[in-house]
């Protein structure tokens, strides 16, 4: 029982500190489980600790060092560029093409795994559009927030890399791949919420299609000297077959980012000079990125090796009723709307999840399963006010946080019901075991 205690002491310290902004979430994940370990009696055993919990996340961090690295380069080389344009050309003026090409502007260059990149490029390619058409911005915050959260499901996107280390399941196989066909049925869900805003937007503005003649938006785009045109087919046909191989497992995803951002960086700027120069741009998010998938791994090192996780999990399977102990992936899967909203990332993935894991282990429900439910509030989670994103969109879109939350907030809860429920459709996660 005194492990037990410790053990959410140990949660709740590191969500408070992380929520109140006390400490960053690496120093948390570092300090606060070494704290609570040595008042468990750890002593001298805590530095192993640490260290197999370290050793259970590394292919994850180089996985993601070098997706980020990648993707960045792919980013830089201008890969997305013409897939922007194509889609300006495409909307014009009428409301419901805008909404739609919004979607699928976002879905394509969410495939970074990042929101702030996605923000910056969508925001900025179709803000002009939108204020000259006079449709409501708050619509390009929605389309981009939801369809941003479901596309962040893939490998090298943050959630699904935390559940991951936070439970030592495989990425691809035990995560990712089970929830596509989830993922597919939210973007779905997207586009129809796309046209049902356009069309809202055509009636409100009073546009009636094939009343005026088809008028292209044009947007001309700046040329960066980092900018790669003329290899746009190969960083296309790169990129894919990259996609491809992850997918089939054609090589460890660590040795499969690794190669294809040898060859990119190769390719796209032969020279050591832009070589650095691009590897130094990307260099504050890589460090980032990786420290914090490290001392993820030593928090759970530590809270596993104390004993103090399973004793959590032991506490909690009192306290929930043994009837609805085998239900526990579709509760975890509902509770990740409200929490993923009303905490970061970090303080959910490894201090609330690794805790559901282990109750539901006691009734025969598997680590994946509750990985996966963890992951299906998203859409919710991309409205939390702890996220950068949603405050450089605002600031880009020219709107108050809580008007875009208020807005959105229903189209979120409803993308993310959509989601649990096609999970559980497809034998995702288990509705009982």
């Amino acid at each position: 029982m005194m492990l037990a205690w410790l053990g959410f002491a140990t949660v709740a310290t590191f969500v408070t500190l992380i929520m109140t902004k006390r400490l960053s979430a690496v120093v948390a994940l570092i300090i606060v489980p070494i704290v609570f370990g040595l008042v468990a009696g750890a002593g001298g055993g805590i530095g192993g600790m640490m260290l197999e919990g370290i050793v259970q996340v590394a292919p994850i961090a180089l996985m993601l060092s070098f997706a980020i690295l990648y993707f960045g380069i792919m980013m830089d080389a201008g890969l997305f560029d013409p897939l922007v344009n194509a889609i300006l050309r495409r909307v014009g003026r009428d409301p419901l093409r805008i909404a739609i090409g919004t979607a699928l502007m976002s879905a394509f260059v969410s495939i970074d795994g990042d929101g702030t990149t996605t923000a910056l490029i969508v925001i900025t390619a179709l803000l002009p559009v939108y204020r000259a058409v006079g449709m409501n911005v708050l619509i390009l915050a929605t389309l981009l927030g939801l369809t941003n959260s479901l596309m962040n499901f893939v490998p090298w996107g943050g959630p699904a890399a935390r559940a991951a280390a936070a439970l030592e399941v495989d990425l691809v196989s035990d995560l990712f791949l089970p929830l596509v066909p989830a993922v597919a049925v939210g973007l779905a869900a997207t586009f129809a919420l796309a046209w049902y805003l356009g069309m809202g937007e055509r009636k409100r503005l009073g546009f009636a299609a094939g009343s005026a003649p088809f008028e292209p938006v044009m947007h001309e785009t700046r040329d960066k000297p980092e900018r790669r045109p003329r290899l746009f087919w190969f960083n296309l046909v790169l990129t894919v077959l990259l996609v491809v191989g992850m997918v089939t497992g054609l090589a460890p995803l660590p040795a499969l980012m690794m190669g294809g951002f040898a060859i990119a960086v190769t390719v796209n700027y032969p020279s050591l000079q832009e070589q650095r120069e691009r590897l130094g741009s990307h260099a504050e998010n890589l460090m980032m990125v990786v420290a914090l998938i490290f001392a993820a791994g030593s928090f759970t090192g530590i809270v596993e090796g104390t004993g103090m996780l399973a004793a959590m999990g032991d506490g909690l399977v009192n306290i929930v009723p043994p009837s609805m102990g085998p239900y526990m992936a579709p509760i975890t899967a509902v509770l990740s709307l409200p929490l993923t909203f009303l905490m970061s990332n970090d303080a959910y993935y490894f201090g609330i999840v690794p805790v559901l894991a282990e109750t539901a282990a006691n009734y025969g429900v598997p680590a994946e399963a509750i990985g996966r439910a963890s992951l299906l509030g998203q859409p919710v989670h991309a409205l939390s006010p702890l996220l950068a994103p949603i405050y450089l969109a605002c600031g880009l879109l020219g709107v108050e946080v809580g008007d875009a939350q208020r807005f959105a907030l229903k189209y979120a809860i409803l993308a993310s019901l959509i989601v649990i429920v096609a999970a559980l459709g497809v034998g995702a996660i288990p509705f009982r075991v």
